[in-house]
C-alpha cells in the first residue's frame, strides 16, 4: 500500500484563494470612489446633452408653429442657466 496521505502544511491553495480575495477585496475599496466619481460625470454629461436637445426640440417646435400659423417667430432672449 503505497498510498500517499495529503501532508497537513499543503494548504497552498487556500493560502492562494484567502490572498486573492483579500487583494480583490483591498482593490475594490481603493477602486471605488475613483469609479462612482467617474459614473457621476458621465450622468451629468447626460444630461448636458438630453436638456440641449429638450431646447433644440423646443425651438423647433417653435418655429414650425410660428411657420404653420403664417407669422413670422418671436426673437427669443437668451437665458443664463
Amino acid at each position: 500500500m503505497n498510498a500517499n496521505p495529503q501532508q497537513p502544511s499543503d494548504y497552498r491553495f487556500l493560502i492562494g484563494l484567502l490572498a486573492g480575495a483579500a487583494v480583490g477585496a483591498g482593490l475594490a475599496v481603493w477602486l471605488t470612489p475613483t469609479v462612482n466619481r467617474a459614473i457621476r460625470q458621465g450622468q451629468d454629461v447626460r444630461d448636458d446633452v438630453a436638456d440641449a436637445v429638450a431646447r433644440g426640440a423646443r425651438e423647433v417646435e417653435r418655429y414650425a408653429t410660428a411657420a404653420k400659423s403664417d407669422r413670422p417667430a418671436e426673437p427669443r432672449t437668451a437665458i443664463a442657466g
